[in-house]
């Protein structure tokens, strides 16, 4: 009776061992399937992303921009309705797009990252209408010429009859006017667009 207790002791190990072995082996294989698996869905997202980013133009390139980051100019901003500012510091009009936009907080610096982009790109960026002869809110109040008002814009002091094509250089200074103004108002709104303080 001892030595066939023995024996099947020794046999029960001999299971136990076996058993305990498969039962590793399986958990190895299942930490290495799942760690294969995450291996096989990162690979497949960065090969995604390198495709997308060197194939696919992204949305909202200005046309005949030059690269991001190619440049960095500022010029000085001042848009007068009725003799009131228009307040571009608020978050509804802060880097709208990577190319040209408001940033920190700030309303009356322009920010230009890339060459050749137009002040019509930025108001189209901002959801704000930009003609020759109306400047149109986001929420749709336009402000048109018409026989009692003007919408009149200046570029260093000089007057042109549209700024939407206008690419500007570094350190300009912008003025949009909408009004009946006198000539000695618009000569103290462009006096006040020339003492922005332009951030960096």
């Amino acid at each position: 009776m001892g030595k066939k207790d023995r024996e099947e002791r020794v046999k029960e190990r001999e299971s136990y061992v076996e058993k305990h072995q498969k039962q590793k082996m399986k958990y190895k294989l299942i930490a290495l399937g799942v760690f294969g698996g995450i291996i096989a869905v990162l690979a497949i997202s960065s090969y995604n992303f390198y495709v997308l980013s060197t194939t696919v133009t992204p949305t909202g390139v200005p046309p005949g921009a030059g690269p991001l980051g190619g440049i960095h100019i500022h010029a000085g901003l001042l848009t007068m309705i009725y003799g009131q500012m228009f307040d571009y510091s608020t978050p509804a009009y802060q880097i709208k797009s990577p190319y040209i936009s408001f940033q920190k907080d700030n309303g009356e610096t322009i920010h230009m990252l890339a060459a050749n982009v137009t002040m019509g790109y930025l108001f189209q960026s901002l959801h704000i209408g930009l003609t020759d002869k109306c400047f149109i809110f986001p929420d749709k109040r336009q402000f048109c010429s018409d026989n009692t008002y003007t919408l009149k814009f200046y570029v260093n002091h000089q007057q042109l009859p549209s700024i939407l094509n206008y690419v500007f250089k570094n350190n300009d200074r912008i003025l949009i006017s909408y009004g009946n103004d006198t000539q000695a108002q618009i000569n103290d709104q462009l006096a006040r667009v020339d003492s922005f303080n332009l951030i960096t």
